[in-house]
Parts: C-alpha cells; sequence; structure tokens
C-alpha cells in the first residue's frame, strides 16, 4: 500500500513541483537538500545560445486576420499573392487549398498565398466580388492579375501561378 501511494506522489509530480528542485544534483544526498535557487525550465540560461544563426522562414501561406492585415501584407506586398478565398464547410475548398500550397511552394519565395475565410471577412469577399467558393484571386502590387472559381487540376494551377510570377 505504502509503494503504491509513493508511486503515485511521484507519478503526480506537478510543474510547480519540478521547480522546487535544486539546480546542482551533484550527488543523491545533495539533491534532497532544498535549495534557494530554483530550478526553472524557462529561465534564459536554458535558451538557445546568441551565437546560432537565426534564420527567418517565409511562410509559404498565411491567415488573413482583418482587412488591415490584408492591406498591409497582400495589397502592399512586393511579392504577387494568390489569394484563396475559402469557407470551412466548403468540400471543393478542402481540396484546392493543399493542391494550390503545394503549388505556391514550388515556386521557392516568388509568390506569397493569403488564406480569406468568407465567413470572417465578408467584407473582402464582397469587395472582390466573390459570390462562390473556392475563388482564387491572382494579384500583383495591389492590382488584380487573374482569377478562377472551382477546382483545377494540378498542371493548370502550377501554370496560373508560374503566369502570375511572370514565367
Amino acid at each position: 500500500m505504502a509503494h503504491r501511494l509513493l508511486v503515485r506522489r511521484i507519478w503526480t509530480l506537478s510543474v510547480k513541483d519540478l521547480r522546487c528542485l535544486p539546480a546542482s544534483t551533484s550527488s543523491f544526498s545533495t539533491s534532497l537538500r532544498s535549495s534557494t535557487t530554483p530550478l526553472s525550465f524557462l529561465s534564459p540560461k536554458h535558451t538557445l545560445p546568441s551565437s546560432l544563426p537565426h534564420t527567418s522562414r517565409r511562410e509559404v501561406s498565411f491567415n488573413v486576420q482583418d482587412h488591415e492585415d490584408f492591406t498591409e501584407r497582400v495589397i502592399n506586398s512586393e511579392l504577387p499573392v494568390l489569394i484563396d478565398f475559402h469557407a470551412q464547410w466548403c468540400g471543393p475548398c478542402k481540396i484546392l487549398g493543399p493542391r494550390l500550397e503545394k503549388a505556391v511552394a514550388k515556386q521557392k519565395g516568388k509568390v506569397a498565398m493569403a488564406k480569406v475565410d468568407i465567413d470572417d471577412h465578408t467584407d473582402l469577399a464582397i469587395e472582390y466580388g466573390v459570390s462562390a467558393v473556392p475563388t482564387v484571386i491572382a494579384m500583383r502590387g495591389g492590382d488584380v492579375i487573374d482569377q478562377f472559381v472551382g477546382i483545377k487540376d494540378d498542371e493548370a494551377l502550377e501554370s496560373f501561378v508560374s503566369k502570375l510570377v511572370g514565367q
């Protein structure tokens, strides 16, 4: 019975209990003594060294948060942008989205992809004349270059994206 209680106590150690463990564990007897310096897994000592290079990875696609975010990341973008107007309930959107991301990823950073949920951003859908989903609009320099509604095969998607990039 005592064995079960001991196992249960060890098994249910909380993060708070772990932070009270001593930082130095040179021997078993010293690890049992209480320490004034709690071990914190979030302390600056446990972060990555500053000598490691920091790389910023450009996302293949991003979700538009609001109208201001759309203006900043799509209209004012230096890269050409594909805008995927979709909805959570739309079956064809769920098929097209990953295939479109794959076509954009093949361009290796030459084009960005913005995803706009029409239920969350009805104003943007109305502004760009979206009457059915999925609707994909290609923009360069804030101007609409091309668009399509519905699903396309992989070759047609790659051709659409390449045309936007200018290849």
